[in-house]
């Protein structure tokens, strides 16, 4: 697959998880089974879940969890890679 449509596909994503004030413990566990069936899974953190944190931070913590890379975050959102 070409950098070009991959990157589309990435771009063209929409938000599935989002991480909130509980943090990114309760979702871990989704993000893990989204993942088994797809490549690409984006998710928004809340500005109540990054508290004194920055969602590279949080999305890094999120990708180790489930064995994952992180290949983009923007603003607060981060497209997790499996």
């Amino acid at each position: 697959m070409s950098d070009t449509s991959r990157e589309q596909r990435i771009h063209e994503l929409d938000a599935t998880l989002r991480v909130g004030k509980n943090g990114i413990e309760p979702v871990v566990d989704e993000l893990n089974t989204q993942l088994e069936d797809r490549q690409f899974v984006k998710v928004k953190f809340l500005r109540s879940a990054r508290g004194g944190t920055t969602t590279e931070e949080l999305a890094d913590e999120m990708a180790e969890q489930v064995n994952a890379s992180v290949p983009q975050v923007r603003g607060h959102t981060a497209v997790f890679e499996r």
